[in-house]
């Protein structure tokens, strides 16, 4: 492998405009520079190399090719740009990080961390005089997930005078909702039993009770309060809503969603919620098959606790229960793919190899 740059200036000091914030995007050696152009792509519509790093395979075509020595630049807006990969030399980066972007945006920040809030990643902690907002809000999210994704780290701020940055480093374990898009639809009891051969305690979160009619005495009561109507009039009125209550029960409708809840006891739920979708992660736009949409079979879990789902370092029998809960996550996806085919997103809209469920 030829030798990578050496990041200048990895303290940020003066590397920057005012008005720019600079974060540091470490990733693992086993990465290839062409995942963190896929995962930019799947975020940002507009992402290009202007200087494609040598030896890659670029999705977009390359303004140019980067020459010997030279790191390449990834721009996801006219205002964000990713310059790399860098050897980690300096960059103040976990141990185990070889490569490293360095990252310009605008600098946005609005309001301070809610006092005493929590989140699972941890922007409150590296940002507390202010969060970032537009722009550099998605740069920061784009961030997270990336490195969560490949296994990396993230250097907030950068040649911030107020302190030398915080570092991040997600915990993939974190997200395990998937989204299955497909071009095939499951009637809800063609569902109900492939899930239930994984899990028994499946069942139709559509099931309810069936009308009883109105309350008895309803057509004498009043319409509203201090209602001087002739009674006639009024039994009238209340049988013409019967009517028209009665003919929306009895008519035929197109079934355009529904949902199964699987039922982990103290490990919570896993609910699986079929539909309709028009708004499809960015890489399946334009897809022949997603012309008109897509069916989503979006899988999630829904712990007992959601104030502890959201700490930074929640508690063991949290993750205990989140590993386990991720298990059947990867299980149901399995066997819904299987049946439907089409693509696997995680929570970032990231596509999944079903192979890596």
């Amino acid at each position: 492998m030829t030798a990578l740059p050496v990041l200048a200036n990895p303290d940020g000091r003066g590397s920057a405009q005012g008005y720019q914030a600079r974060h540091l995007l470490g990733l693992p050696g086993d990465v290839l520079v062409d995942e963190v152009e896929t995962l930019a792509l799947s975020r940002f519509a507009g992402a290009r190399w202007d200087v494609a790093p040598a030896g890659t395979e670029p999705l977009v075509p390359p303004a140019r090719t980067a020459g010997p020595g030279e790191p390449g630049v990834l721009r996801t807006s006219r205002h964000t740009s990713l310059t790399g990969p860098f050897a980690a030399t300096g960059s103040g980066l976990p141990p185990g990080t070889e490569l490293v972007f360095d990252v310009v945006c605008p600098r946005e920040r609005g309001e301070a961390p809610w006092p005493g809030g929590s989140d699972r990643d941890g922007v409150g902690r590296a940002f507390p005089g202010g969060l970032p907002v537009r722009e550099e809000e998605r740069v920061v999210a784009w961030l997270v997930a990336a490195a969560r994704r490949l296994g990396g780290s993230v250097r907030t701020d950068v040649g911030n005078p107020a302190g030398p940055g915080v570092v991040l480093t997600p915990d993939p374990g974190v997200t395990i909702d998937m989204c299955l898009y497909s071009d095939v639809w499951l009637e809800p009891n063609a569902a109900l039993a492939l899930v239930a051969r994984q899990h028994p305690r499946t069942i139709l979160a559509t099931e309810g009770a069936s009308y009883q009619g109105p309350p008895k005495g309803i057509t004498e009561m009043p319409l509203y309060p201090g209602e001087k109507m002739d009674p006639e009039l009024r039994r009238a009125i209340h049988a013409a809503a019967d009517d028209v209550d009665i003919k929306a029960l009895t008519t035929g409708s197109v079934l355009d969603g529904y949902g199964l809840l699987v039922d982990l006891g103290l490990d919570g739920l896993v609910a699986v919620e079929v539909g309709g979708e028009d708004q499809l992660p960015l890489l399946l736009r334009g897809l022949p098959w997603t012309a008109g949409g897509a069916v989503s079979y979006r899988i999630r879990w829904e712990p007992r606790d959601l104030i502890e789902a959201q700490q930074e370092q929640p508690s063991m029998e949290h993750r205990i229960a989140r590993r386990r809960a991720g298990e059947v996550v990867g299980q149901i996806t399995t066997a819904l793919h299987r049946a439907v085919g089409g693509e696997i997103a995680d929570e970032s809209d990231f596509l999944v190899e079903p192979a890596d469920l």
